[in-house]
């Protein structure tokens, strides 16, 4: 189960680091934390094809994709209560460097290292 939570939180820092990318202006800090979490997800991804089989991988990472994709999605357009913003993109960037721990740490976890 931690596997497949840790997927989805995968494609989910993908998804928002590709908008950070494309509206705020990128610095060395947030290109390393983006190689860091890069190679996690590599990690991950090799986890589950040897440890898992490979088209339940490949499903869910499907599923996982269209899921974060449309959540960012729902976020940038907007969910409105009462006239104000529920989630803001800048809420969703604050959330980029702790996911990339998590998934550090889950990583080393699932390894065994």
């Amino acid at each position: 189960m931690l596997y497949y939570t840790m997927l989805f939180l995968a494609f989910l820092y993908f998804k928002i680091a590709r908008v950070y990318k494309k509206e705020e202006k990128s610095n060395l800090n947030m290109n390393i934390q983006n190689t860091l979490v890069f190679i996690a997800i590599v990690a991950l991804l090799v986890y589950g094809f040897t440890h898992k089989t490979w088209y339940t991988v490949l499903l869910a990472s499907y599923l996982f994709l269209i899921l974060a994709s449309l959540m960012v999605s729902a976020v940038q357009v907007g969910v409105f209560i009462e006239g104000k913003p529920f989630v803001k993109l800048s809420h969703l960037y604050k959330f980029l460097a702790p996911i990339g721990m998590l998934l550090w740490f889950s990583d080393v976890y699932l390894w065994g290292i």
